[in-house]
């Protein structure tokens, strides 16, 4: 039924598209979640206490990302549809009902990790070593939390109206200056006192109000037909407070239940020995490696799909969530067979033990799998938002999560105290149950829910032409 519609966006438009919009984005993203993977690769001539301690760290950062993300991931979804649609005013309100809420969770944990940053870092491990080596670079990051979502939401907004590159320079000028800072900060260069952790921290900090800066300077200087206007940006309604938050909530609370559940995944490994919690920080930058990579991939296919959506083409965004389900996790595979094959040397950059490196080749292994089709699940979730159905996701990867994957490893790492790479190995389980669900749920087409006028008006004869001769009742927003 559906083949007849790979004529709204053919494999060469569609790669063309990856190209020109998608992998700006995707190494604008990249490059913007950085600051941790420099943090950890510069700091293994300290050795595997100072890796394991920052590896800990990130673990908060990712707590903080799940904590904002559901608002980040509904102002894409918003920017996207008005972008398309071409309605200025409902762009600006999305920034600022966005801004509030940002604001407020970037306050929120900056204000914990900067006074009491043993708080977060006893949750995660026993160990009063990691938790003293810890604490000072946490509680200074906790000064660039606010600088991180400003950039997120900035860099959201430039993408809607396709303004790919000037995040991907800021974010190269950023990551320019924490390597700098890195080096000068941990190794004591130039008369610096030698901080250690520490002085890693400093680079995160200052290369955050780098980036925000730029963005700044980029976003009133460049020119586009959407502009920011300070008088819209705050005069959002009710009516569109309540669309906002039913589009944004269930995000929110995929991200929130998401971390949580990842959060007590971390805690299992926390728990285990030094060199597997080493091995474990050395695997999360190549995972994070990966996982910038194809979630920039996933932000730029919510744009696309979102604008096609909003402007009242929603078979070009249906045919764009399917291509894209198919040929990013093909990409993320290669990645991570190269990053498999070149494990001795990309492991070894973090001074790990034989132990740990030998730890890290096989978890390596093991997400060469599972990590294909982890992007595949991710990027379809992130279609299903862009087309304005943000529930299902939701539900599925909850699920999954809470009743499968960290009940296993919880039971195996905790309860029974299996082998390290047994536990590890039950961390992915929930990803083979939700890739078979999403992948029938996209061919329904019941996920696009437009919230502009122009894509509501467009849905009916869509939804005819996906499933001819059957009696449809459009979805809305």
């Amino acid at each position: 039924m559906t083949r007849g519609l790979g004529k709204y966006y053919t494999w060469k438009e569609y790669l063309g598209t990856m190209i020109t919009i998608a992998l700006p984005v995707a190494m604008q993203n990249l490059l913007s979640t950085t600051a941790s993977m420099v943090d950890t690769i510069m700091l293994g001539n300290k050795g595997e206490l100072a890796v394991a301690a920052v590896g800990i760290c990130s673990q908060i950062s990712s707590l903080y990302f799940s904590s904002y993300w559901g608002f980040a991931s509904g102002s894409m979804l918003f920017f996207a549809q008005f972008a398309g649609a071409k309605d200025e005013k409902g762009v600006n309100r999305t920034f600022g009902i966005s801004l509030i809420f940002m604001t407020l969770v970037a306050a929120l944990f900056s204000l914990v990790c900067i006074v009491k940053p043993e708080f977060f870092l006893s949750v995660y491990t026993d160990k009063q070593s990691l938790i003293r080596a810890g604490a000072p670079y946490i509680r200074l990051v906790g000064f660039a939390y606010p600088f991180q979502v400003y950039a997120v939401l900035i860099s959201n907004f430039l993408r809607s109206t396709e303004r790919v590159k000037a995040p991907l320079i800021c974010s190269v000028v950023a990551l320019v200056v924490n390597f700098v800072l890195n080096y000068i900060f941990i190794n004591g260069k130039f008369g610096m006192p030698e901080m250690g952790v520490a002085g890693a921290a400093i680079g995160t900090l200052v290369s955050g109000i780098v980036n925000v800066a730029l963005l700044l300077i980029f976003l009133f200087r460049s020119k586009c037909d959407i502009k920011l206007n300070i008088k819209q940006i705050f005069a959002f309604d009710r009516p569109f407070l309540k669309s906002y938050l039913a589009k944004s909530l269930p995000i929110l609370c995929n991200e929130m239940m998401y971390g949580v559940g990842q959060m007590i995944i971390n805690i299992v490994i926390g728990h285990q020995s030094e060199q597997a919690i080493a091995a474990m920080a050395a695997f999360r930058v190549c995972e994070g490696f990966v996982y910038a990579f194809f979630g920039g991939l996933a932000s730029a296919v919510n744009v696309i799909v979102g604008r096609e959506v909003g402007s009242g083409n929603p078979a070009r965004g249906f045919v764009f969530c399917r291509k894209s389900a198919l040929f990013c996790p093909m990409v993320t595979f290669l990645i991570v067979l190269v990053c498999t094959l070149l494990n001795r040397p990309l492991l070894g950059l973090f001074g790990l033990s034989e132990t740990a490196m030998m730890y890290g080749k096989y978890m390596l292994t093991i997400y060469l799998v599972f990590g294909a089709i982890r992007t595949a699940n991710y990027i379809m979730n992130e279609a299903f938002r862009a087309g304005g159905e943000a529930i299902f996701g939701t539900v599925l990867e909850i699920c999954g999560l809470f009743l499968v994957s960290v009940p296993a490893t919880w039971i195996a790492g905790m309860t029974i105290g299996l082998p390290f790479l047994i536990v590890f190995s039950f961390v992915y389980t929930d990803e083979i149950i939700r890739l078979v669900a999403e992948l029938i749920y996209v061919r329904t087409g019941k996920w696009i829910k437009p919230v502009t006028i122009k894509g509501r008006e467009a849905l009916p004869e869509f939804m005819r032409e996906l499933r001819p001769g059957k009696k449809q009742s459009p979805g809305g927003a």
